[in-house]
C-alpha cells in the first residue's frame, strides 16, 4: 500500500508540475504588449494572424520583414508603380482588398484581426478606429514624420510579430545606407527642391511636416516649402513656386495623372515654364510609395541623391 501511495503521489506531482508549465507557457504566449501609436494606446495580447496592409508602403514593409504570409489583403496599389525587385515574389502573393482606398464593407467582411495602414486610410470620412476596435480589429496607424518614428514603427512590428532580431537588423541596414549617402553629399550646398505631386489649380506639394521633406534633406536638398507646417500636403500657386526658384523638381510617379502628363503640365504652365529647372529638365521622378514611411527610406535617399547630384555617383 505504501508503494501504491508513493506512486500515486508521484503521479499527481507530475500532473501538477505539467499543468504549471502549461499555464506559464500560455501566459508567455499571451503576454500583453502596450504601444503608444501616435497618441493612441494599442494593446496586443497575441500575434495577429489575418492582416490587412493599407498602403503599398505598408505592404512592402511586411514583405521586407518576411511577414507577407500574414497578409490577407491590401489597398492603394493605385499609388504604386510596383514593388522593388527583391520583394516582387512576396508582394505578388498578396491578395488585393481594394485597388484604391479600402472601403468599410471590404474591411469589416475581410475577417482581419489586425491592420497596419497609412494614416489617410483612417478618420471620420474613412475607417473609424473606434468601430474597428468594436469589431475586434486591432489597428496600428502608419504616420511617421521622422526617421525615428518609422524606425519605432518597425521595431513595434518586430515585437508584435515576434521577429525582433529581423526588424532591428533591417533598421540597422537602413541607417547605414542613409549615412553612406550623407557622407557623399554632405559637402554640397543643399539644392532647393520643389515636390510636384500633381497640378491643375496650382501645385499640390508636400510641406515641412511631410516625411518626404526629411528624405529630401537626407539626400542633399531642401524642400522650398519647408516653412509650411499646418498640413502634410498643401496646394500652392504656380506664382509662389516661381518666386522661390527651385533648382530641381521631384515629380511623383503613379498611375493617374501619369508622369508624362505632369511634366507636360509644368512645361505648359505660364509660370512654371519660366523656371530654369523646367527648361533644363532638372526633374527627378520617384514612385510615390518610395517617399512614404515604410521600407524604402534608404532607397529613396539613394534615388534622390543620384538625381540631385549625378556627377557624384
Amino acid at each position: 500500500m505504501k508503494i501504491v501511495k508513493l506512486g500515486l503521489s508521484l503521479f499527481l506531482f507530475i500532473i501538477l508540475v505539467g499543468c504549471g508549465q502549461t499555464d506559464q507557457s500560455n501566459q508567455n504566449n499571451n503576454e500583453k504588449l502596450v504601444f503608444n501609436n501616435y497618441g493612441r494606446t494599442l494593446e496586443i495580447t497575441q500575434v495577429p494572424q489575418k492582416v490587412l496592409t493599407l498602403g503599398p508602403n505598408c505592404s512592402e514593409l511586411f514583405c521586407a520583414l518576411g511577414l507577407e504570409d500574414y497578409i490577407i489583403g491590401n489597398s492603394l496599389d493605385n499609388h504604386s508603380r510596383g514593388p522593388l525587385a527583391e520583394y516582387k515574389a512576396a508582394y505578388d502573393k498578396i491578395l488585393e482588398l481594394n485597388y484604391s482606398s479600402a472601403t468599410r464593407e471590404a474591411v469589416m467582411t475581410s475577417g482581419a484581426d489586425f491592420i497596419y495602414g497609412i494614416d489617410w486610410e483612417f478618420g471620420d470620412e474613412a475607417l473609424s478606429l473606434d468601430e474597428l476596435s468594436q469589431f475586434g480589429i486591432k489597428a496600428y496607424v502608419n504616420s511617421a514624420s521622422s526617421l525615428e518614428e518609422i524606425y519605432q514603427e518597425i521595431s513595434d512590428l518586430g515585437k508584435i510579430f515576434q521577429i525582433e532580431e529581423r526588424s532591428e537588423a533591417f533598421i540597422k541596414e537602413q541607417k547605414q545606407r542613409i549615412q553612406h549617402i550623407q557622407d557623399i553629399v554632405s559637402k554640397q550646398k543643399p539644392l532647393k527642391v520643389l515636390v510636384y505631386d500633381s497640378g491643375g489649380n496650382g501645385v499640390f506639394t508636400c510641406s515641412g511636416t511631410n516625411f518626404e521633406s526629411l528624405l529630401i534633406q537626407q539626400s542633399g536638398g531642401q524642400n522650398i516649402f519647408n516653412d509650411l507646417q499646418d498640413a502634410q500636403w498643401v496646394t500652392v500657386s504656380s506664382e509662389e513656386v516661381l518666386s522661390r526658384q527651385p533648382d530641381v523638381i521631384v515629380v511623383h510617379d503613379y498611375d493617374s495623372p501619369s508622369l508624362k502628363e505632369k511634366i507636360t503640365e509644368m512645361k505648359n504652365d505660364p509660370a512654371l515654364s519660366q523656371l530654369d529647372c523646367v527648361k533644363n529638365n532638372r526633374i527627378v521622378s520617384i514612385a510615390l510609395e518610395s517617399v512614404l514611411p515604410g521600407d524604402r527610406m534608404a532607397y529613396a535617399v539613394e534615388t534622390l541623391a543620384k538625381g540631385f547630384y549625378p556627377d557624384l555617383f
